[in-house]
């Protein structure tokens, strides 16, 4: 069994679906996960936010927008008017709902079931033209079986056992297409897994039914050693450990949701990263193998903001770390990034939720000052004991950029830095010459 996960320009019209289904191989098991069509969770987001708001003309009309879309997506779709029909109905069926959610007020949990209504949408559209290609293929629903406790943790054990009694009613089927992003809670309600939660599922059931492969597929050709939106010359990595993965997925890089190695490194199951626009491409393959060959990649997290806490007895006393951390954990804030020294901890957190309840809890046994709109840069690559001498020469590369923090030592493959956002891409650029010396090393 593989998991096949595409995400919303995969699907984001009539013939990348088309595409789409030419992708998918037709002579072994494979799970198709799929998020919204493009642009899709974004609008559902305005309509709900309108309709919540009280402005239901406002929403009604988004609404109609949106469903205008599908029509034309779906009639552009089906070769035969048999299906042009069956997509019209359904779609009018989905979109009917909303209609009548707006109408009603919002009240309850139809926010979350709204948002639902675009992974929803592309699964039933797609199931029909695999259908109408006379392609056996079977649907089934993300909210029968994936759910998350009380943590608003994946619920492995029942996302277990009610996968695989759905798949024993399939004996034979070769195609399942399924839901990415939605799911129930604890509660049984319509909920979500979070922005980009469709790699996130994808990984997940991966887990759960001991796939051979997670397979990701976007519109780009796996993840580059750098951001291509700001550095030129960038080139995609064709092979990163897990550990390697995670560490660039959770500091920036934007086509791997920050949750998606764990499910999948925890039983070996490689991830593999593809490109639906070039699907000869290999891809990044994401596995236990580690390569240590200098710097690998770097990413930029944005929407930082560094807190430096000094002791008021100018001394760090007993229980002055214990007491700062208990702060953050009581509102839930984590932290990215931490230094010390005798008399002040420096630390970085991306929720500012409850940052002023948590600025007040600390001054009273502390002095605090607040740097916003910083960016945390991770350079990602082989720094065991600086055997290489790679950190110098990141630092060296560094010496016009003012660093606010550096974090080093805390992991064999990552190097990370604070700096202002108004230096971010002089930094990407900067430490690209690191980058481009180590391939030229390396080749």
């Amino acid at each position: 069994m593989k998991v096949l996960k595409f995400g919303g320009t995969s699907v984001g019209t009539a013939q990348r679906i088309r595409n789409l289904a030419e992708i998918i191989p037709a002579n072994e098991p494979i799970i198709v996960v799929l998020s919204a069509m493009s642009g899709t969770t974004n609008s559902l987001i305005t309509i709900a936010d309108e309709a919540k708001k009280g402005n239901s003309e406002r929403a009604m009309d988004l609404a109609k927008e949106l469903e205008a879309k599908y029509y034309n997506t779906s009639n552009e779709l089906f070769f035969t008017n048999l299906y042009k029909k069956r997509g019209e109905e359904f779609i009018n069926d989905m979109f009917s709902k909303i209609f009548r959610d707006i109408r009603r007020g919002f009240n309850g949990n139809v926010y979350n079931e709204t948002l639902a209504a675009g992974e929803l949408l592309s699964t039933g559209l797609f199931h029909q033209y695999l259908t109408e290609q006379k392609r056996s293929a079977a649907y089934i629903s993300a909210l029968e079986y994936m759910k998350t406790n009380d943590d608003q943790e994946p619920d492995y054990n029942f996302i277990s056992d009610n996968i695989d009694r759905i798949l024993d009613d399939y004996i034979g089927t070769k195609i399942f297409v399924t839901q990415g992003f939605i799911c129930r809670n604890n509660q049984g309600e319509v909920d979500n897994l979070g922005r980009g939660g469709s790699d996130y599922s994808a990984a997940i059931i991966g887990n759960v039914v001991d796939a051979k492969e997670v397979q990701i597929w976007t519109d780009i050709d796996g993840i580059h050693n750098n951001d291509p939106r700001f550095v030129n010359e960038t080139s995609p990595i064709r092979e990163l450990s897990f550990d390697e993965a995670a560490e660039l997925a959770y500091f920036g890089a934007k086509i791997l949701h920050p949750s998606t190695i764990y499910p999948c490194s925890r039983k070996g199951i490689p991830v593999i990263l593809k490109n639906t626009l070039q699907p000869s491409d290999p891809g990044t393959i994401i596995s236990h193998h580690y390569n240590p060959s200098g710097v690998k990649a770097i990413a930029a997290k944005d929407g930082i903001t560094a807190i430096k806490i000094r002791s008021s007895r100018m001394l760090m006393a007993h229980g002055f770390l214990k007491r700062i951390f208990q702060i953050f954990d009581e509102y839930t804030t984590a932290v990215d990034m931490i230094t010390t020294s005798e008399v002040a901890v420096s630390l970085t957190i991306d929720n500012r939720k409850n940052l002023d309840k948590i600025l007040d809890e600390l001054s009273v046994f502390s002095s605090v000052e607040v740097d916003e709109d910083q960016t945390i840069i991770c350079i990602v690559g082989d720094f065991v004991a600086d055997k290489n001498g790679y950190a110098g020469r990141i630092f060296n590369t560094l010496k016009n950029i003012p660093v606010r923090m550096i974090s080093y030592g805390g992991s064999n493959h990552n190097i990370s830095i604070l700096v202002s956002s108004n230096h971010k891409i002089d930094t990407l650029r900067a430490l690209h010459q690191v980058v481009n010396e180590n391939n030229l090393i390396e080749a």
